[in-house]
């Protein structure tokens, strides 16, 4: 072979690839989840979330309710709702009982959600998450209560992190709300 027909073949490959790539990335539909244009961050802030059972619950509830508002409290008339069940569960990993030594403990939050379009009750997506946190266990009994309060502290907060990424994705896929306009 010649070298201008190397050349030819070279560039007829790299046109080739190019028009792939292009085509490729025309296919691409990565957007930002939290963006304007997505309109998930307005959609969040119109969720309204049940009240909660227990301590863990709350304080999961409290979070979700601040990151989907971004801090502006509840939505007075909320466009969706969320049924939140929260439960928590306290081990210890070791069962030595040296007197005086920190013993190693779990913390596991589970958080299941139901997320309903208000207007007609239709349930657009249910899941549930979990978060662990371990945590140092020391024999004092205010110790150990606080250090468990604190592991439950974490979990739900990343519970509810979790949680509010699946709203966010499952009200990206939304349609966008139809405006009328009204003289």
């Amino acid at each position: 072979m010649s070298s201008d027909t190397l050349r030819t073949l070279r560039l007829i490959g790299a046109v080739v690839s190019g028009i792939i790539l292009v085509a490729g990335l025309a296919a691409c539909q990565v957007r930002p989840l939290y963006g304007e244009a997505s309109g998930s961050g307005a959609a969040l802030a119109g969720v309204g979330f049940s009240d909660a059972g227990t301590r863990v619950g709350q304080v999961v509830r409290n979070h979700l309710v601040f990151l989907t508002s971004r801090g502006s409290g509840e939505a007075a008339n909320p466009s969706y709702q969320v049924e939140l069940s929260v439960s928590s569960s306290y081990s210890d990993i070791l069962d030595d009982e040296d007197a005086g030594q920190l013993q190693p403990g779990r913390v596991i939050v589970a958080g299941s959600y139901t997320l309903s379009r208000v207007s007609d009750g239709e349930i657009l997506k249910r899941g549930s998450r979990t978060a662990t946190a371990l945590l140092d266990v020391s024999r004092q009994e205010f110790a150990e209560l606080r250090s468990v309060r604190d592991a439950e502290n974490r979990a739900a907060r990343e519970v509810a992190e979790f949680i509010r990424a699946d709203l966010a994705i499952a009200l990206a896929n939304q349609p966008p709300p139809q405006v009328t306009w009204q003289k």
